[in-house]
């Protein structure tokens, strides 16, 4: 019964997981805009805000998408959790655990973003169809006779 639930459970996860990075780096090219991004970013003492607000921006709505799509998950689930080991040096880990800027969200999310990215994607993302294409490919190579 569990082997059948999986590659829901795991879709369902990493669907909202990615849609959370999709949210907030869509925050930062919308609502904030980069420029806010980056005043933002130079206040809580981020190194070279004005790189590091444009390229977290597109981490985290790329990083979404790929967790969504299940795609490249080791990488992008280590990238977004070093994102979010960020936001607590920099910005959240002054504030506790809990309450009012607290980093409890924030360290969800990164263990979230590296158990989907090294439990694997399952049967319903990119990585896993990617990865069925290649073993049907190489099983079908090795069934082909020799050629002279």
């Amino acid at each position: 019964m569990f082997d059948q639930a999986r590659p829901i459970v795991l879709l369902l996860s990493r669907i909202a997981v990615g849609v959370i990075f999709l949210v907030h780096g869509y925050q930062k090219f919308a609502t904030m805009g980069i420029a806010g991004t980056t005043r933002f970013f130079e206040s809580a003492g981020i190194p070279l805000p004005g790189l590091a607000a444009p390229a977290v921006a597109v981490l985290e709505v790329a990083g979404g998408l790929a967790l969504v799509l299940g795609a490249a998950l080791p990488i992008v689930g280590t990238l977004l959790a070093l994102d979010m080991f960020g936001a607590i040096a920099f910005v959240h880990g002054a504030n506790g655990l809990t309450g009012e800027g607290g980093y409890e969200l924030v360290l969800a999310l990164a263990a979230a973003s590296l158990a989907v990215g090294f439990t694997g994607g399952g049967a319903l993302s990119l990585d896993g169809f990617l990865a069925r294409r290649r073993a049907a490919a190489a099983a079908a190579a090795a069934t082909q006779p020799a050629s002279a």
